[in-house]
């Protein structure tokens, strides 16, 4: 089968890798031509610099891409998702399934990427929409270690297809689902709670610290996913409570790394800057707060969060206000 990738980054030639030892032809299409040259001539990851299978091929040219298969997985950061769509809603001719793989919510709007979906593909060009999450460190897949995704789909056939293309018996077991919703919501928050771990490591708290932060963070993706119609079931999976454990502790993480960076001192903006790749955890922060005053949800460590990251309080400031709470139980639901 012949499936399109759009964004070669870590990620995405990553999960390149994976549907190729699947048996599939792949191709990659990104705007850096030297990440294409580099797939191309060395069969290089751009990234990591692993050798990738040779039958993997990328292209500068979306309308290549968009037409070279009716499979187009979706690999790009969500603030420039739109204009991507939009773009491609004019290359394409026939249907296409849309597989998102990309974690995080759109500046402005808070959208998940499928609600950005229906709004820029034209219902005569969208076959379908399935969310691929769950704890998936690139750097990992890549070796080939053994992972577990979800697909999600308000179509079950598409959900099972995309499970189907991108299961194997040797390092990667997808399970499927109808909860998009949840999927898409559990994948871009667990990023917010990311970010306050790492702070929590920079800031040198210990370990005790950083599991009340994440445990007590859970109880708070949990309700922001319930408040928009996700079932609870999902976020405590594999792309909710799931992800986070990869992804709250992890040098791997790039939001654990961005956390860590504003507890040892540097501004948001140095931390964001200082990474090579898109850096999700900000943007989930801010868009938490959002949900949070929208459904009038208890979400006290992103909006505590929320505080730091525009610069309205410090770090060790924040963690004062959190401890100065009122004392009550510990109930989540």
């Amino acid at each position: 089968m012949n499936i399109s990738i759009i964004g070669g980054g870590a990620w995405g030639t990553t999960l390149a890798q994976v549907l190729a030892d699947n048996g599939h032809n792949v191709l990659i299409r990104d705007i850096n031509d030297k990440f294409v040259e580099k797939i191309n001539n060395t069969h290089l990851h751009p990234f990591f610099d692993l050798e990738i299978p040779s039958t993997i091929k990328a292209t500068l040219d979306l309308s290549e891409a968009c037409n070279y298969s009716d499979i187009l997985v979706l690999c790009v950061p969500t603030k420039v998702m739109r204009s991507v769509l939009h773009e491609i809603n004019t290359h394409i001719n026939t249907k296409k399934l849309f597989v998102n793989v990309s974690k995080g919510i759109e500046p402005e709007t808070s959208y998940r990427v499928s609600q950005i979906v229906e709004e820029e593909i034209s219902k005569n060009k969208l076959k379908g929409y399935v969310v691929l999450s769950g704890p998936s460190h690139a750097e990992e897949v890549i070796l080939r270690k053994v992972t577990s995704l979800v697909a999600a789909s308000k179509s079950t056939e598409a959900a099972l297809e995309v499970q189907n293309i991108f299961s194997n018996d040797t390092y990667l077991r997808v399970y499927s689902s109808d909860d998009v919703i949840g999927v898409e919501t559990g994948g871009a928050m667990k990023n917010a709670i990311a970010i306050v771990s790492g702070v929590a490591s920079g800031m040198g708290l210990g370990e005790n610290a950083r599991a009340f932060l994440i445990s007590r963070g859970i109880k708070e993706i949990v309700a922001i996913v319930q408040a928009l119609g996700g079932n609870i079931e999902t976020a405590y999976g594999l792309s909710g409570v799931g992800d986070l454990i990869v992804t709250a502790s992890s040098m791997n993480s790039r939001n654990f790394q961005c956390g860590l960076k504003i507890g040892q001192g540097m501004s948001v903006a140095e931390a964001q800057g200082s990474s090579v790749q898109t850096v999700e955890g900000i943007r989930a922060i801010e868009a938490g707060y959002e949900i949070g005053k929208k459904y009038n949800l208890d979400l006290p460590i992103i909006s505590t969060a929320y505080q730091v990251v525009h610069d309205k309080i410090q770090a060790k400031d924040a963690l004062k206000q959190l401890l100065a709470r009122s004392l009550k139980s510990e109930r989540y639901w």
